[in-house]
Formats: C-alpha cells, structure tokens, sequence
C-alpha cells in the first residue's frame, strides 16, 4: 500500500502524529535499516539497547536481592522435596519392589515367573500414568498449581503409609501383593498429576524476567543433583532399612512437602509476573521489618 511504501523507506515523509501509519508499516522496516532505526530512535523504559544485552554477564547481584532470594529458595526447596519423596528411585526400581513385595502370586496362575510378573506389573503401572498426566493438564488451569499440590501430596503419603504398614504387618502373600501393587501404581498417578509437572512449572513463572534463566539453572541444578542422590542412595537404603524403611522416610518427606507447599508456595494461575513477583518482595521485607 501507499502508506507501507512511504514508512518502508528511511526518509519517507509521514506526518508524526500519524502513529497508526507506523505500527502498520512496521513489520515492513527493511532489514538493512535496522541498525539505523535503532541509533535514530530512543530505546524506552521497557526494553534494554542491545549494546546492553551484549555486555552484561548473568544477574548474579539481582539473584542476592530479598525478593528474588525468597522465590529462589521456594523453587530449590520445591526441586529438593520432589526429589526426596522417591519418585526417581522407585520408578528406576520398581521390578525389584514389586518383587520384594511378592507381586509374582498374582500372576503365578498364568505361568508367569517372579521377574517377569514385576516388569509387566511396571508396565502397567507406566501405561496408566498416561491418563494421569492428561487430567494433570486438565486440572492444571482448572484448580491451579498449588491446590493441585495440596490435594495430590496427601494421596502420596497415604499411599507410602500403607506400603510401610503392608511390610511391617503380616497379612498374607496375596493381601501384602495387592495393596502393594495397588498403593504403588496409586502413589506413580498422583505423583504425575501433581508432583511431577507442578515445580517446573512454578520455577517457570516466580522469578522476574531479568534472573529468569538464572534462577531456573539454579533450579534445575538442583533438581539433578538431588536426583543423583535419591537414585545411589536407594540400593543402601533398601539393604539397611529395608523397604519399610525407605518408603516411611520418603512419607515423611511428603508430609513435610505439604507444610511447606502450604507456608510457601503463592498459588500463580492466572497471575501476571508483576504480581508474583511483589508477593516476595513483601514476604522478604516483612521479617527484616519485624
């Protein structure tokens, strides 16, 4: 169009107060001119000049402020407690549970062996975590991320009680196969629709843009060094304590999950960054004030 061609060109003569003409035109600035348009105009407030973007290093001063130092901390304490409460080592080790369990009676009618019974009881146990995820989406924008938390991490303990109570109490090859087998594939659905997605997704959208991905590196630093841990730390555990044992503690770790999810985790559906973000800013100042 005529407007286009005339805000196309530097030097085109449009009326300055003809500012619908330039938004329009735009997307049609030549590429070539680019540098020129950004030494001719003023960079605003709400963006930085990319001679600034070049030169500065990570916000490593910005992460020390009170208020991102607070959303930090939330989102390396969600990171560590989701780590904790077992989900990498009981997924890695789940055949070798699930026949310390005894899980094999169940299938022993059908000439399944003892090895074979566990992987397709893990298979199984995988397959349905599917549906699972898909509600998890559903819910996620329907109930938001931190109720989501609350309700799920009471189903985990739950589910880790009765483990420990089926190991400790003598009820029967097949009753202590059942509830195992049942309480094991109960505690995998709620962990993906709760537990498993919810803490990515809250160190996605507490930090403010300018530590963003600084702080999600942080994060995720700690998520795998976690992860190293709880996978290496399974095998001795389970020789030392034994199964009870390990699925007592990491009922513990949910318990002490909910507290904190409850105390320090702002519910972020639908908020926007800036809101998010003075939420901890307040939190932080509020002790120093006391």
């Amino acid at each position: 169009s005529l407007r286009g061609s005339v805000v196309s060109f530097p030097g085109g003569d449009v009326p300055e107060d003809a500012e619908f003409v330039q938004a329009t035109a735009l997307v049609s600035q030549p590429a070539l001119y680019s540098m020129e348009l950004i030494n001719q105009h003023p960079v605003g407030p709400a963006m930085l000049h990319p001679s600034e973007t070049a030169t500065k290093g990570p916000g490593w001063a910005a992460v020390l402020e009170p208020g991102v130092k607070r959303a930090l901390l939330v989102g390396m304490g969600i990171q560590i407690l989701q780590q904790f409460a077992g989900i990498n080592g009981v997924m890695y080790y789940t055949p070798q549970i699930l026949e310390q369990a005894g899980v094999e009676v169940l299938l022993s009618n059908l000439g399944i062996g003892s090895d074979s019974a566990s992987f397709i009881i893990s298979a199984l146990t995988n397959f349905l975590m599917l549906p699972s995820i898909g509600v998890a989406m559903w819910f996620m924008d329907l109930s938001g991320r931190r109720a989501l938390l609350l309700s799920t991490i009471p189903v985990l303990t739950v589910s880790l009680v009765i483990l420990v109570v089926a190991n400790v109490v003598d009820l029967g090859t097949i009753a202590h196969a059942v509830m195992s087998t049942l309480c094991v594939v109960l505690y995998f659905c709620c962990f993906v629709m709760g537990y498993g997605p919810v803490p990515n997704i809250l160190c996605a959208e507490i930090f403010p843009t300018r530590v963003r991905g600084l702080c999600i590196a942080i994060c995720s630093l700690v998520y795998w060094i976690c992860d190293v841990i709880v996978t290496y730390t399974l095998p001795v555990l389970l020789s030392s304590i034994g199964l009870a044992g390990v699925f007592g503690i990491y009922a513990v770790v949910c318990v002490i999950s909910w507290v904190f999810v409850f105390l320090r985790v702002p519910e972020t559906k639908g908020m926007p960054l800036e809101v998010i973000t003075e939420f901890f800013a307040v939190g932080a100042k509020k002790p120093a004030a006391t």
